[in-house]
């Protein structure tokens, strides 16, 4: 017991000089503070100037579609580019100068701007797949071509004719393009001015082209149906091995003629061919072609593959285009405001391709075309003349058709089963 009370004390006497050191540190009650010595340190602390963060200069972005009669220095001016080095360079750069001979009407083109007008980036969509971009830097411009970074978009939807084509398709929200190459697909077995009949219906499946998120414009369609007084046709896109398209009847053959009937897209006869009364020398003449009138500078197509003889004025005919194509067959074209570029002598052109623009030049008392059509150097009725079918599928790619037009078919039946749908 007593060993245990020594060894508290101990350790009291251990603790108790601990306890006085820590207590020695604080302040003593009564201490006065005003006595201990102060003392006022001033110091500059620099302050940094607040600066906003630098602004990324600004960039205007404008879309136009191309109309027919376009330049590309009248499109610049729409998408409100004022930029004379730009429109240099698009003349004398080996690719950006491409945009001048594929300025095709429907096409879109998009312009980035900065706050004067000057160009930064433009774009021109060339087809569904690849655009002609021009870029600037540091040092100038640049082009190239490319592919267009997105797949296209695919719509389905179908209508009905209560009056006409256009009238039909935009209330079903179809584009005009689109409803264009609807006349072009069926035209060997439709005439859209005569043929259609209130009740007709359709339904077509086609592309729109999106880039970097922004909508371009209608692409191609893949496949397509129309009842015509109660008669169904059908066509399907189709690819061969050259990465040609080419549009066919589910049975392989081919929808497109091996010559077009009407060079100019949605116009109408104003003159038939035979005699008549020259509008200019009012007496009878032999009329050695059709007439169709249309707006000048609209778009006139090559009614086959062949190969230009000449190009230039000629006579009454004013510019005019004459084409050799096989079987002995030679077209004219006359009367026209211009010429597509590098058509001249001994170029080769392709059946819809554009070769020219429809004018009044030589004896023509308004804008209109004058087509002929001679075979072994005789005038034949364009209107009448009888015109073979192109090749149908070829053998060695019918087992690859077979599955792409099987695909059309079930898609077809799908969508004008969906009589008021339409979808996306």
């Amino acid at each position: 017991m007593l060993l245990q009370k020594g060894r508290i004390l101990a350790a009291m006497f251990l603790v108790l000089p601990a306890v006085t050191v820590v207590t020695a540190f604080g302040i003593a009650p009564g201490t006065a503070v005003e006595n201990v010595d102060q003392k006022l340190v001033r110091e500059a602390v620099p302050i940094p100037e607040f600066a906003p963060p630098p602004q990324p200069p600004q960039r205007f972005v404008a879309q136009e579609r191309v109309l027919r009669g376009d330049t590309v220095g009248a499109l610049l001016e729409r998408l409100g580019v004022r930029d004379g080095a730009a429109l240099e360079f698009l003349r004398t750069d080996a690719t950006g100068r491409l945009i001048f001979r594929q300025l095709v009407p429907g096409r879109m083109l998009q312009a980035e701007t900065g706050e004067s007008g000057e160009l930064l980036a433009l774009r021109y969509f060339v087809n569904a797949s690849s655009l002609l971009e021009v870029l600037r830097a540091e040092d100038g411009f640049a082009a190239r071509n490319r592919a267009i970074s997105e797949s296209p978009r695919l719509v389905y939807k179908n209508g009905s004719i209560r009056s006409s084509l256009f009238a039909a398709t935009d209330a079903a929200g179809i584009p005009d393009a689109i409803a264009m190459q609807i006349a072009r697909v069926f035209a060997t077995d439709i005439d859209f001015h005569s043929d259609l009949r209130k009740g007709d219906r359709f339904s077509v499946a086609y592309e729109m082209i999106y880039e970097a998120g922004e909508l371009v414009g209608p692409g191609r369609i893949l496949a397509a149906e129309f009842v015509n007084d109660g008669r169904m046709y059908r066509a399907v896109l189709f690819t061969d091995d050259e990465g040609q398209d080419s549009y066919y009847s589910l049975d392989g053959a081919s929808r497109a003629k091996a010559f077009l009937r009407s060079p100019v897209e949605f116009s109408r006869v104003s003159s038939g061919f035979g005699s008549r009364m020259h509008p200019i020398f009012n007496r009878w003449r032999a009329h050695t072609g059709v007439d169709f009138a249309a707006p000048k500078g609209t778009r006139v197509l090559a009614t086959a593959d062949g190969v230009v003889l000449s190009a230039g004025v000629r006579g009454g005919y004013g510019n005019a285009i004459e084409v050799r194509h096989g079987g002995g067959v030679v077209t004219l074209y006359a009367h026209l405001s211009g010429f597509a570029p590098n058509v001249r002598a001994g170029a080769r052109v392709r059946q819809g391709e554009p070769i020219g623009y429809v004018g009044a030049t030589g004896w023509a008392t308004g804008p209109h075309l004058h087509y002929e059509f001679k075979v072994a150097g005789i005038h034949q009725d364009p209107m009448k003349v009888a015109l073979p079918k192109a090749e149908p599928v070829p053998s060695h790619l019918r087992a690859k058709f077979a599955a792409v037009a099987s695909d059309a078919a079930t898609t077809m039946d799908l969508v004008g089963a969906a009589t008021a749908a339409r979808f996306e």
